[in-house]
């Protein structure tokens, strides 16, 4: 577990240095070696990292992923939102933005 995060503060470091795609690299192993939902924010931080990397269809799949297991997850509804809205569909987007809103995240 300790291993985990370290490889963890290690990508968060790397997002913070818009080494996106990197950063998505180490995260994708945190995320597997974790039994559950991951070590920190792993799991929303790997989306993210997709998202600023362009790759969007991992974006979204991660995003979705997130809102199934927890459906009252802001941070992940508007990145799912963002994420649909960047590849062009807006009228799958919209409904995600409006509950991102009606919980308080904008």
């Amino acid at each position: 577990m300790i291993e985990e995060f370290d490889r963890y503060t290690y990508a968060t470091r790397l997002f913070d240095e818009r080494r996106h795609a990197a950063a998505a690299r180490e995260l994708e192993g945190v995320v597997a070696a974790a039994d559950g939902p991951g070590v920190g924010d792993a799991p929303l931080l790997l989306a993210r990292a997709y998202y600023h990397s362009a790759q969007l269809a991992r974006a979204e799949a991660a995003a979705t992923a997130l809102v199934d297991r927890d459906p009252t997850d802001g941070h992940a509804m508007l990145l799912l939102a963002r994420t649909l809205q960047r590849q062009g569909r807006p009228e799958r987007a919209e409904p995600w933005h409006r509950r991102a809103q009606a919980l308080g995240v904008e």
